[in-house]
């Protein structure tokens, strides 16, 4: 089944931070330094606020001195309030997914995201629907620029899986109908420019297309 993004996901975009293999492996070193002490042992949060929502088919704007990157994700609908539920169930709360670019400045460090890097406007595109799907484990992510193959993963290198990321994050707040939990980027993100056409796809869901203009 598929459903329009605008009448289902209207809820807050939270980003989860970290979540591919390779990302993770990338940056353990520092996080034995300070601040950190230690690697993260739940998920690593940050909100896409309202102002960054954007859509398949629109601009987005380039913060004039700055380098953007986007961010090919997987996004996840929540279908019904999850509160301290389990892996077993946290499925059962899922409406469905959707493609997602979470476009970001660069970021230097994983302890605050910041919000200058996360939340200018426009900065977070969804795509135009949402579908179930039976397994999102096993989708391949793929990141064009201009028709250019630019980035590729899978869901199959989450670090945490899509019920145990619910289930740990419903330990300690409230997940509700209508809210987008993006489950990660992967390593590799890559600058574009003004003009650039930059487009994500992920298996079974499709294509979110965007275009980047200058400030």
């Amino acid at each position: 089944m598929r459903r329009p993004t605008s009448e289902i996901a209207t809820g807050t975009l939270f980003g989860v931070a970290l979540n591919y293999q390779g990302l993770l492996e990338s940056r353990l070193a520092e996080f034995h330094q300070p601040p950190y002490v230690k690697p993260p042992v739940k998920p690593v949060l940050f909100i896409k606020t309202p102002n960054t929502r954007n859509a398949d088919g629109q601009p987005v704007t380039m913060p004039a001195g700055e380098r953007l990157q986007p961010g090919p994700a997987l996004g996840v609908v929540i279908g019904r309030s999850a509160s301290r539920i389990t892996e077993d169930e946290a499925l059962a709360h899922v409406a469905g997914y959707l493609i997602v670019n979470e476009f970001s400045l660069p970021e230097d460090s994983y302890y605050r995201p910041a919000v200058k890097a996360k939340c200018r406007d426009g900065f977070c595109a969804l795509g135009s629907e949402v579908v179930e799907l039976a397994d999102p484990h096993a989708l391949d992510i793929r990141l064009l620029v201009n028709g250019e193959l630019r980035q590729a993963n899978s869901t199959r290198n989450l670090v945490r899986s899509i019920p145990r990321l619910i289930a740990e994050i419903s330990e300690f707040m409230t997940l509700h109908a209508g809210d987008v939990l993006i489950t990660g980027t992967p390593e590799g993100r890559v600058d574009v420019q003004p003009g650039d056409e930059v487009v994500v796809e992920i298996d079974g869901l499709g294509r979110l297309t965007n275009r980047i203009v200058a400030e």
